[in-house]
């Protein structure tokens, strides 16, 4: 967390140019043309107040660097990242926090192929053995995902997948700090999936 801005910065304030300059991003990452490095002179660039037009939340999968798939440098955007981009008290807070107080107009819920977090939800409803830990959390707040996608379907996973993405951003459409200024269209909540094999990202529809 840092300083107050009230404007969302490069792209204009707005959710539809948050979303377009975010993907803009991962066109140029997939490309093999990316625009910024995150050498140290872009991080002192950014060493004042910061101004990120998105955040996103996603994966803890080390295959799924946030900054590096949509090509942004220090300050551009805000990242948040737990297994399977399951929404926690913490999670809900900071980006109500970044919406807020940074004026933060897009907030991306990414999802990507081959889970392992939602796979565990999926052994887990299939063999009845729920993990201890605090890994039962995930798997308790991944396993209504894959109860709809159809545990007896073999494309569960990657359904599931899918449905994940789509209840956690419905979730945060519906919290009490952002569905003010979702409805009156200044903010944006979106799901998107990562294709590993080819680095694109693919915007999911509502579901």
């Amino acid at each position: 967390m840092g300083g107050t801005s009230g404007q969302g910065r490069q792209a204009g304030g707005t959710p539809r140019a948050a979303l377009a300059d975010l993907l803009a991003g991962n066109r140029r990452f997939v490309s093999g043309q990316p625009v910024h490095g995150h050498d140290v002179t872009a991080a002192a660039a950014a060493s004042g107040d910061q101004q990120p037009y998105a955040v996103v939340l996603g994966c803890i999968d080390s295959r799924v660097p946030l900054e590096a798939i949509f090509d942004q440098t220090f300050g551009a955007i805000c990242v948040i990242r737990t297994g399977g981009h399951v929404l926690d008290r913490a999670v809900c807070g900071s980006i109500e926090y970044v919406v807020g107080q940074l004026g933060v107009p897009l907030v991306m819920v990414l999802g990507h192929e081959r889970c392992g977090a939602v796979g565990a939800a999926v052994d887990a409803l299939r063999t009845g053995q729920r993990p201890g830990g605090s890994l039962a959390y995930l798997v308790d707040e991944i396993a209504p995902a894959v109860t709809e996608a159809g545990i007896d379907d073999p494309a569960v996973h990657p359904l599931a997948i899918r449905r994940h993405v789509r209840r956690t951003v419905h979730t945060l459409r519906e919290d009490d700090l952002l569905a003010g200024p979702v409805a009156a269209g200044r903010v944006a909540v979106v799901g998107g999936l990562y294709d590993l094999a080819t680095g694109e990202v693919a915007l999911l529809d509502p579901g």
